[in-house]
């Protein structure tokens, strides 16, 4: 069995940004990164399976997403951070110092822990169609603020009706040609605010009742297959670039049941990263539902650090 100080679970930019502050204020945390083999509890979280980096600060000439994690998890190593290639199976916050388990069998417990950081992230939901992963950030996307500016004049797709939907669309009408919104209703499920915006942008047209059957492509998209969800009748949309906007959702199996979460799935945080446990914090997209982005994340792993170093202090601990 293993004591830290701090238990990190997470090793996307949040994790690591906490792993590296609480490194250097030599509380020696223990980071599990989560497993290679895992769809959400992957080491690196989101950006390893982004290519391009064009807005972290620092990086003029963009950077991609692996290289940026393998150099966030070096300069954590660099100051002591301990990290651990599994992942975090249960956690148990009714006693102190906080007992965690990474085999789900074990009758005791892995590590135990003064404080926690849980930074698990979220993932986007997908639509589950032929293409999808393979095409994956070789024109596919599920986030318009990352990559739109990579799609500029040309012809894009944007899968959704809700608002996360609209706004993504709206916002890449600043780059492409034009945007083409498939939706499987006759009706947006978005705020009519939203609908009012998108429906009054030149550049914004709607596929109704249509339900996407493959993305299209060898090495970069190349359009998506419809079938109507009314008529049955298959169809081709010729764009290079689609958006997938169909909601996220946080990584908060290993914590729903010890934190409190909102209606979303999200874990509660505030002031800070203080969560309802007092001695667990948590940052990034696990408690981020509004702009998730790899730099507020890392901002967030930030002051889950500062935050958990106040409070150990306090504590005696």
């Amino acid at each position: 069995m293993t004591h830290t100080r701090v238990l990190i679970i997470g090793s996307g930019p949040a994790g690591l940004t906490a792993a590296i502050y609480t490194a250097r204020a030599q509380l020696l945390p223990v980071v599990i990164e989560g497993e290679p083999s895992s769809t959400t509890d992957q080491p690196g979280g989101q950006l390893m399976l982004t290519t391009e980096i064009e807005n972290f600060p620092g990086f003029p000439e963009a950077i991609t997403g692996p290289e940026l994690m393998t150099r966030m998890r070096a300069q954590a190593q660099r100051f002591g951070a301990d990290l651990r290639t599994t992942k975090v199976t249960r956690i148990d916050a009714s006693v102190r110092p906080f007992r965690a388990w990474l085999t789900e069998d074990d009758d005791e417990p892995s590590i135990t822990a003064d404080a926690v950081i849980v930074a698990t992230g979220a993932r986007s939901l997908m639509m589950g169609v032929p293409g999808e992963e393979r095409l994956l950030s070789h024109g596919l996307s599920t986030c318009a603020t990352c990559d739109g500016f990579f799609f500029r004049g040309q012809d894009i797709a944007v899968v959704g009706g809700g608002d996360s939907a609209m706004e993504e669309a709206l916002f890449l009408t600043r780059f492409a040609s034009s945007v083409t919104v498939v939706h499987r209703r006759d009706t947006l499920r978005a705020s009519k605010i939203m609908q009012e915006r998108a429906f009054a942008n030149e550049k914004i047209r709607f596929v109704w009742n249509a339900q996407a059957t493959e993305v299209l492509g060898e090495d970069r998209v190349s359009g998506l297959a419809l079938r109507d969800t009314v008529t049955g009748e298959e169809s081709v949309l010729a764009v290079t670039g689609i958006f997938v906007a169909i909601g996220h959702v946080p990584n908060t199996t290993v914590v729903s049941d010890v934190v409190e979460v909102l209606d979303g799935g999200y874990v509660r945080t505030g002031p800070g990263s203080y969560t309802s446990i007092d001695g667990i914090f948590a940052a990034g997209d696990v408690q981020d539902h509004v702009y998730r982005q790899a730099i507020t994340s890392a901002g967030s792993g930030c002051v889950a650090a500062i935050d958990a170093e106040r409070w150990l202090e306090a504590q005696g601990l």
